[in-house]
Parts: C-alpha cells; sequence; structure tokens
C-alpha cells in the first residue's frame, strides 16, 4: 500500500526557507539575519507554511540533506 500523497511541496518550502539562510549578506545587514535558524524553527516555519503532518525526524532528515547540499549551517540552539 502506498502513502498517502501530500499535496504541499515539502521539499520546497524547505528550499525557500534555506535560501533566505543562503542570501549572500551586505554591509548593512541587521545582525539579528546574521544567526542561523534552528532546526526546530525551520520545522515550525514548514508546519505553518505547508501543515504537513510528517515526523520531525522526517523532516529533520529532509532539512538536513537539503542543507548539506545548499551549504546552509543551521544553529544547534532550540
Amino acid at each position: 500500500m502506498r502513502a498517502p500523497r501530500e499535496t504541499p511541496d515539502v521539499a520546497g518550502a524547505v528550499d525557500a526557507i534555506l535560501a533566505t539562510q543562503a542570501a549572500p549578506l551586505s554591509k548593512n545587514t541587521p545582525l539579528s539575519q546574521l544567526t542561523p535558524l534552528s532546526m526546530r524553527a525551520v520545522i515550525s516555519l514548514l508546519r505553518e507554511r505547508t501543515g504537513t503532518k510528517r515526523s520531525d525526524a522526517d523532516l529533520e532528515g529532509l532539512i538536513a540533506k537539503k542543507a548539506a547540499v545548499l551549504d546552509v549551517h543551521l544553529s544547534r540552539n532550540g
């Protein structure tokens, strides 16, 4: 039996969130934008944007893979 197809594009939403972290920073970039997002924050944003019911572990795996490809570093803080 196949898993039900998920309507929201979770992978695309991860790309969009991580793209904001990978964007080049200018000299005028506020300090608040220099702090990387935490894994929990990215998962929370994903749930808000997509309404996904995927497990935290599944989302962490997806986020970690995409972050590695994009060379985006996430903070370890909650």
